[in-house]
């Protein structure tokens, strides 16, 4: 007879790279209560719950090969936070160093321990198609945008290509916005709106490509599960909204009476340089591709995502 927790643990064993941050978390604790083991790969080898941590520093090519013993699938989350720090020239090579190296030594001692992976499956962002406004609705047969982002995330689609090409299955989740209480961008909005203030940044007609955080998970889920699952796929809310619009959401979300004051994109230029671009541009992006592959969005309009997130 099989122990409780053998049972618990039959359906295989899931790395996560970045496993301790925002969407990291989240997804360790669903993987868990689906059944799955999980263990994390990061630069601190500390204990994460019911996960066992493995020590990796892939600047320095550096990864445990004892964490990939008995894995199933490779999730890869790490990466620097685009948002952290003006892009300077160092830090823009620290954010693509840290997505596209990180997953070439992945890939690197996968291939030497010929680790049999049921798939790879790899974050990316719908800043793939640029930042830019425009009347088109981006779908994964787009082309990558020659911008930063565009290029940034072009470099992370072929590191994870590197597994494919050598037939392991493999996923390329482009996230939009990730709409989540506590460590996302919608924190960051909140500031002012608890004092009723929602600014409408450079007349709001920028798209904002949402995503809730339950949704994004469980996108990764079905990764896993479904083994038609190759390729791109937009991890986006089906409902388009532009800034002005998220603004408004949010002020009937929070219940209270919205000033929305006009705030000129050239002070964000001023004070973000380049990076402003991920907040004064924005286009629609398609979810069909998904819902083609038979995943149910539990939170396809951002009043009802928002109302949930908030009730948290």
């Amino acid at each position: 007879m099989q122990s409780s927790e053998n049972v618990l643990n039959n359906k295989g064993t899931v790395l996560i790279t970045g496993g301790s941050g925002l969407i990291g978390r989240y997804l360790t604790s669903l993987l868990l209560g689906e059944g799955y083991r999980v263990s994390h790969l990061s630069r601190k080898q500390d204990q994460f719950g019911r996960v066992r941590v493995y020590r990796w520093d892939p600047g320095r090519g550096i990864l445990d090969p004892a964490a990939l013993e008995g894995i199933d699938y490779i999730i890869h989350l790490a990466g620097a936070n685009i948002g952290e720090r003006r892009w300077t020239k160092a830090g823009k090579a620290e954010i693509i160093n840290s997505r596209v190296e990180s997953a070439k030594l992945l890939f690197r001692v996968v291939k030497e321990t010929v680790i049999p992976l049921s798939a790879y499956i790899s974050a990316s962002a719908t800043g793939y198609y640029g930042a830019v406004t425009s009347e088109h609705i981006f779908t994964e047969n787009d082309p990558p945008a020659d911008d930063f982002l565009g290029t940034t995330c072009r470099l992370w689609e072929d590191a994870a290509d590197l597994f494919s090409g050598s037939g392991i299955r493999t996923v390329k989740i482009r996230t939009g916005v990730v709409m989540e209480k506590n460590g996302s961008a919608l924190k960051r909005m909140l500031i002012p709106a608890r004092s009723g203030l929602f600014p409408v940044v450079a007349g709001g007609k920028q798209y904002i490509p949402w995503i809730h955080i339950s949704d994004l998970c469980n996108i990764y889920l079905k990764a896993i599960e479904e083994n038609s699952m190759k390729g791109a796929y937009n991890a986006v809310a089906p409902e388009h909204v532009t800034h002005r619009e998220f603004m408004h959401a949010l002020t009937l979300a929070l219940g209270k009476r919205g000033f929305y004051p006009p705030m000129p994109g050239f002070l964000l230029q001023i004070a973000m340089g380049e990076m402003s671009d991920v907040v004064l541009k924005g286009s629609r992006v398609s979810a069909e591709k998904i819902k083609k592959a038979g995943y149910s969005f539990k939170f396809d309009n951002l009043p009802y995502a928002l109302k949930d997130i908030l009730e948290q």
